[in-house]
């Protein structure tokens, strides 16, 4: 197991990642991108201004993992191992990215572009898309109770479809709740 190491400024699919578990972990301005990182675990990480783009998840596991300053396009973390699966992503783009299904209760999306994103099935319970923009993002069968939505901006919820008490919303963004009835707010 590797722990407390930090990784500067690599390309991992030059220079390979030793595959296994790192816990306690920081990477910084990593490229990541397009690596199959299948089966890695990673525990109480930090990534710093990473390339993820398109890498492969499949059983991967992220717990309490948090995500700075990222770019993170295309993901599929539906593939990724469940179990203790707790992520947060700060000012990162997850344009996209899918996470079809999963449990994400708490999770944080500070000031993240989550364009295009499949949420569908979800639980995001308690959620928090602070300064979020959700353009196209897929809000499909969620749990969305008790998320804070109040600055995020584009999403499109329909109410009748998703589990919303208690949900937090703007008035700004009152029409993102209306957008599937057809109702304009001016």
């Amino acid at each position: 197991m590797n722990q407390l190491e930090f990784f500067c400024d690599k390309e991992f699919h030059a220079a390979a990642l030793e595959r296994g578990e790192y816990e306690q972990c920081r990477f910084v301005a990593c490229d990541l991108s397009g690596m199959d990182v299948g089966g890695w675990i990673f525990s109480d990480c930090v990534f710093e201004d990473c390339n993820l783009s398109l890498a492969k998840l499949e059983k991967t596991a992220f717990r309490k993992v948090e995500f700075v300053r990222c770019k993170m396009l295309g993901l599929r973390f539906e593939n990724c191992n469940a179990f203790g699966l707790d992520l947060s992503f700060r000012d990162s783009q997850l344009d996209h990215s899918s996470f079809y299904r999963l449990k994400l209760k708490s999770s944080l999306f500070h000031q993240c572009r989550l364009l295009e994103c499949d949420f569908s099935e979800a639980d995001l319970s308690a959620a928090d898309f602070s300064g979020s923009d959700c353009s196209g993002a897929q809000f499909d069968q969620c749990n969305l109770e008790k998320a804070d939505f109040r600055s995020a901006v584009h999403y499109i919820i329909d109410p009748a479809n998703n589990r919303i008490k208690g949900a937090r919303f703007s008035q700004d963004g009152l029409s993102g709740l209306l957008a599937t009835w057809g109702i304009v707010v001016d």
